[in-house]
């Protein structure tokens, strides 16, 4: 078997949101049974730039593999790598940007489904980049969506995104003037944004929310505020592990007291049913991602499977 090279370009021609969302239930279905492994990130820093690595198993979808990437003041290069669990041989090398994108918007598109209230149809969205737009169309893909309003710092952005969301999730979207407006009276909320501060008042929330905060995995960086906190009826997280590590929402919450460890639960096990995501119409509910490999693993494998079946990719001299 000869390993092959995915371009963005290959990538993006075989995969979407579908498979993505197809990825992410068995993502956290075997991490919910037991049978994945998944390695937190650590971090490399030089002088400017900062090299990120994580990595996983799948014993369900015979693969393991690593994602790894650089970040610098210039942007990132993104990369997953999967082996054959059977042979132990490279199978493929992925340029991983836009699967980054589709693993984390499936993630809460799962947790959406779980979680919200199942006739949500208005959502609010903070943030206007590629991790926003993934967001949407999961969401889209997971409820009755009938509206989406926006908010961006850059107003003439979020005009433009505005537009290209009306168009990619075929819903109304509109771009609003503060992020108080995009919070409330809201089904369902997105945190989506680079901000190391909160970027709402979590006094405005409405009973019934659902919130996804997926726009910070450092320490040291919160998108919610301590209100949305004590607010939230319900808190799931991607990975407990991995935000004991580096989810600063939730961190910040600890060192004030207004969050303890035992009220963080973690999909998987909302999935299995194990744990509850929602207990009452009126539950304001919060899912965190930090991001893991073992959803880079996954989504990665079934990518360079519909891959190799059309012929796609560069072969590799192993």
């Amino acid at each position: 078997m000869t390993a092959i090279f995915l371009s963005e370009g290959d990538v993006r021609s075989v995969a979407d949101m579908p498979l993505a969302l197809e990825a992410a239930e068995r993502t956290f279905a075997e991490l919910a049974s037991g049978s994945a492994v998944n390695i937190p990130r650590s971090r490399a820093a030089a002088p400017g730039i900062m090299l990120h690595s994580m990595s996983a198993s799948s014993p369900g979808a015979l693969v393991l593999g690593t994602k790894t990437y650089a970040t610098t003041k210039e942007g990132a290069y993104f990369q997953v790598t999967l082996w054959d669990a059977l042979s132990g041989r490279p199978l493929c090398i992925i340029e991983a940007d836009y699967l980054g994108q589709l693993r984390t918007g499936a993630a809460s598109g799962l947790a959406c489904r779980l979680m919200s209230n199942p006739e949500s149809q208005v959502v609010g969205c903070l943030g206007s980049g590629q991790q926003a737009r993934t967001q949407l169309q999961a969401i889209c893909l997971s409820r009755p969506i009938d509206r989406i309003e926006v908010y961006s710092r850059n107003s003439e952005r979020c005009l433009l995104f505005a537009d290209e969301i009306s168009q990619l999730c075929d819903v109304q979207t509109v771009a609003v003037h503060s992020p108080d407006e995009a919070a409330s009276e809201k089904d369902i909320v997105v945190c989506a944004t680079s901000s190391k501060t909160p970027v709402f008042q979590g006094a405005v929330l409405t009973p019934g929310t659902h919130l996804c905060v997926v726009g910070s995995n450092y320490r040291t960086k919160s998108e919610v505020d301590l209100e949305t906190i004590r607010r939230s009826d319900w808190i799931v997280c991607d990975d407990l592990a991995g935000s004991r590590n580096e989810a600063g929402d939730f961190l910040s919450a600890i060192e004030a007291g207004c969050l303890e460890w035992s009220r963080v639960q973690e999909l998987g096990k909302v999935l299995a049913g194990e744990q509850t995501g929602r207990a009452h119409e009126d539950d304001i509910t919060l899912f965190k991602s930090v991001g893991l490999a073992i959803q880079d693993i996954i989504l990665g494998m079934a990518i360079y499977e519909r891959a190799r079946d059309e012929g796609l990719g560069q072969k590799l001299p192993f």
